[in-house]
């Protein structure tokens, strides 16, 4: 078959927009995907004005704007590493400052910015543990500790007025990823001694959003679990007191994603089996609204990065709802929700809409009965079983959600069936399915994998003989587990920076993940070695019928190169079909031309595979010199 698939590649362009928090103009920082790799644009709303930001600046994904809008503030590291110091880079390319000199690299897992006095809060994880820190974002003054422990402790928060930070800690709960939300007093002589503490208890996690953003008002804004599904609740710390919203007629999570100016409505996403409907809620009176708005997805959760989502729908400064909205076949539209009239109005378009193919939620029943969520679709004119590319979301807490997504469109359009699981450990399935891999690395998600796959072949949708799975991360690592412990259900994996040896990469990662990974195993690799073997893909290579592709970057610290390239050996030796590309990089692909030749790569492999033909092309290949783990 022959397709230009190229084109949804390049009408995915602004890929996310975050509003700057100054009290200036309505501001808002745009991420794009550019054929040379990703790129920052300030869009002024009110002026439909729109600049570049110059200069080098780091993972535009994580980028936040200053105060004053002059500035981007971002994580600097070396070649993707994610291990580095947060710098300011002002908008006109003009020579940046490092806002953290004298500190040892860290890893960034939060950043905010206050509205007034050039002030931020940034939670960084290093060798020594968590530290929460306030930055001068002018560098007049040097980096205050507000906060440290050795247990995970992620997702800064900073007031309006910058008196108050908040973040996610664990203390009560070491070794357990159940966060609680702790406020502490920035002007005061030891911060962490005015710290205020706001838990659920041991099983129900409270997470940080937002502070108030009119300036005395001593409010935070927070997501609580002790329905077992988020709800948004408003704490006011100084006395105390809380108000959660009444939803116990809705199902599934109510994710806050954020307030008004004025304080007087507050954002929110309902998700149900996956598919998102927009809510307002009046903390002062009660109500709930309905937002009207196009079927699709509003935000995507990351609660183990920089920000807790990719993108999310905000307010802008006008104090409506500004709707950040994709569909697997519709880039990035920015509209706005007038409650007064009822009617959603685009503010910021697609330059390109190219046609592609709408996927459906699927509700499946795993081996022990759990509802688990899948999209699916069908190449376009087929109504018969079709070869099938299953994609497999990483993190783990990660979700896939509605949202444009150009793999997608391609392997449709070259007369494959896609289908995308929500497996367990995935984001907005409330908290037994997010924590549902806990303890037991690999084992739940696998049988969502297969049950996923027996629902696709039983309802006609894939040919059983020419299924292929594909992820990255660990995504990633869950294709090369199938292929050990299914080895019957695929006929390739395609794995994008995976983990394949547990135990050989925990010395090679960063230390965030390190923490990570020692709350989910329960353990760490001395303590309880059977479970990292267990759960490495590396245990299983003797059972891999199916050719592997691994694609996987040099300067990764969160999958490292080292484990992939004993994985592949291993393979390799065991008489495995095994190809390994090398990307200089770390744990993302560098640019949209990179993307394009992986999924020519990909396709061909996959056509490859359905001919029953190898894809080895040649003994395995060691990483280049100075890939992490090779000093």
């Amino acid at each position: 078959m022959t397709s230009d698939w190229q084109r949804f590649f390049d009408a995915r362009q602004c890929v996310s927009s975050r509003r700057g928090r100054g009290t200036g103009d309505d501001l808002e920082l745009l991420a794009h995907d550019g054929p040379d790799g990703a790129y920052l644009t300030v869009w002024d709303v009110a002026r439909d004005t729109e600049r570049p930001v110059e200069g080098a600046y780091g993972d535009a994904r994580n980028a936040v704007l200053s105060a004053d809008g002059r500035a981007v503030l971002n994580l600097l590291d070396d070649n993707g590493s994610e291990m580095g110091h947060l710098w300011s880079l002002p908008v006109d390319g003009t020579p940046g400052t490092d806002l953290t000199p004298d500190l040892p690299p860290y890893t960034l897992r939060g950043i905010d910015v206050a509205r007034t006095g050039a002030r931020a809060v940034v939670s960084a994880v290093a060798e020594d543990g968590f530290t929460l820190w306030l930055i001068a974002t002018d560098g007049t003054a040097p980096p205050r500790r507000l906060f440290h422990s050795t247990a995970e402790a992620w997702n800064s928060r900073i007031s309006a007025d910058r008196r108050w930070a908040s973040v996610d800690t664990t203390d009560h709960n070491p070794g357990l990823r159940r966060f609680a939300a702790t406020v502490l007093d920035t002007t005061a002589d030891s911060p962490a001694d005015t710290a205020r503490t706001f838990s659920d208890g041991p099983e129900a996690p409270v997470r940080g959003i937002r502070f108030s953003p009119v300036t005395g008002d001593d409010r935070l804004l927070v997501s609580t679990e002790r329905t077992g599904h988020q709800r948004p609740c408003v704490w006011s710390f100084t006395d105390g007191t809380r108000t959660d919203l009444d939803a116990d007629h809705l199902d599934g999570d109510i994710v806050p994603l954020d307030w008004s100016d004025d304080a007087s409505h507050v954002l929110l996403v309902h998700v149900d089996h996956g598919v998102h409907r927009v809510l307002e809620w009046e903390p002062g009176n009660g109500r709930l609204h309905a937002v009207d708005h196009p079927a699709g997805a509003f935000f995507e959760a990351d609660i183990a990065d920089a920000h807790p989502d990719y993108w999310a729908s905000h307010y802008g400064a006008d104090g409506l709802p500004r709707l950040l909205h994709q569909r697997f076949d519709l880039p990035l539209t920015v509209l706005r929700a007038d409650r007064a009239t009822g009617t959603v109005t685009p503010v910021r378009t697609p330059a390109l809409r190219p046609a592609g193919v709408a996927l459906t939620s699927y509700t499946v029943r795993s081996v022990d009965g759990t509802p688990v969520q899948l999209w699916a679709g069908r190449p376009p004119g087929t109504d018969g079983p079709a070869p099938t590319l299953l994609s497999v979301h990483g993190g783990p807490q990660l979700v896939t959600v509605d949202r444009y997504t150009p793999e997608a469109q391609a392997w449709l359009a070259e007369g494959f069936a896609y289908a995308a699981v929500n497996y367990r450990g995935s984001q907005t399935f409330g908290r037994r399915f997010r924590e549902g891999f806990w303890h037991s690395i690999g084992d739940r998600e696998l049988e969502d994998i297969e049950a996923s796959v027996r629902w696709l072949v039983h309802e006609g949708i894939a040919d059983p003989d020419r299924i292929l799975i594909s992820g990255a991360s660990y995504g990633g690592y869950l294709s090369l587990l199938s292929l050990g412990r299914l080895p019957d259900l695929f006929a390739g994996a395609l794995a994008f920076v995976p983990m394949a040896d547990w135990s050989a990469a925990y010395a090679d990662m960063n230390p965030a993940l390190r923490s990570a990974w020692r709350a989910f195993f329960h353990a760490g690799p001395d303590d309880d070695p059977e479970a990292f073997r267990r759960a490495s893909p590396i245990t299983y290579v003797d059972q891999v019928r199916a050719p592997v592709w691994i694609s996987t970057g040099t300067h990764d610290t969160r999958t490292p190169p080292r484990q992939v390239h004993l994985y592949a050996q291993a393979l390799e030796k065991a008489g495995g079909d095994v190809t390994v590309e090398w990307f200089s990089g770390g744990h993302e692909t560098s640019s949209r031309t990179a993307e394009l030749a992986d999924q020519q790569r990909m396709l061909d492999l996959a056509a490859r595979a359905v001919r029953g033909e190898p894809w080895s092309e040649g003994p395995v290949t060691a990483p280049p010199a100075g890939a992490i783990g090779y000093a």
